[in-house]
């Protein structure tokens, strides 16, 4: 029988053995972080104050959502009678951890301003309105005088002309 010679597969080497002179460290378990007691609670405040935060947000989250159903029209159930609001707002705070100059901490509460955004924009709608005023009466002051100059070479002509 005649042998075919297999060209698919690749030889195989043979690894002469070869003594091992290190052996493998066996897995240690990590060792513990010791954490102090001060930096817990410092974590623990950090984390207290990231809470109130994304609290916070929540809450000025569920206004947008409430301030777009209160102007939408296609929630005529959600609003019985007309201009009744679907949420109503009171004073709300949020839990938060205040550090003094000692280094100690003081659990308090700190006030969520509800309507922070809308006094903004009447602010900045003012501003506006009073920058407005101010270039038209800048841009009427100029017609005003350029039309006054035009006025003077015109009477100025009109005299030449009837002299002559």
């Amino acid at each position: 029988m005649k042998k075919i010679p297999d060209t698919h597969k690749k030889p195989i080497l043979l690894l002469q053995p070869t003594s091992v002179t290190t052996a493998i460290v066996p897995l240690q378990p990590q060792e513990k972080k010791i954490i102090s007691e001060r930096e817990r609670l410092i974590a623990q405040v950090k984390r207290i104050n990231q809470m109130a935060g994304e609290l916070e947000a929540a809450i000025l989250e569920l206004k947008v959502i409430a301030n777009t159903l209160n102007t939408q029209k296609r929630y005529p159930l959600l609003i019985k009678e007309l201009g009744k609001h679907i949420c109503q707002y009171f004073a709300v705070s949020v839990p938060w951890v205040k550090r003094k100059p000692d280094e100690s901490f003081i659990l308090t509460t700190r006030k969520v301003d509800l309507f922070r955004a809308e006094r903004e924009a009447a602010l900045l709608a003012e501003q506006l309105r009073q920058q407005t005023k101010k270039r038209l009466a800048l841009q009427q002051h100029k017609k005003n005088k350029i039309g006054a100059k035009a006025d003077t070479k015109c009477l100025f002509k009109k005299v030449l002309v009837n002299k002559s």
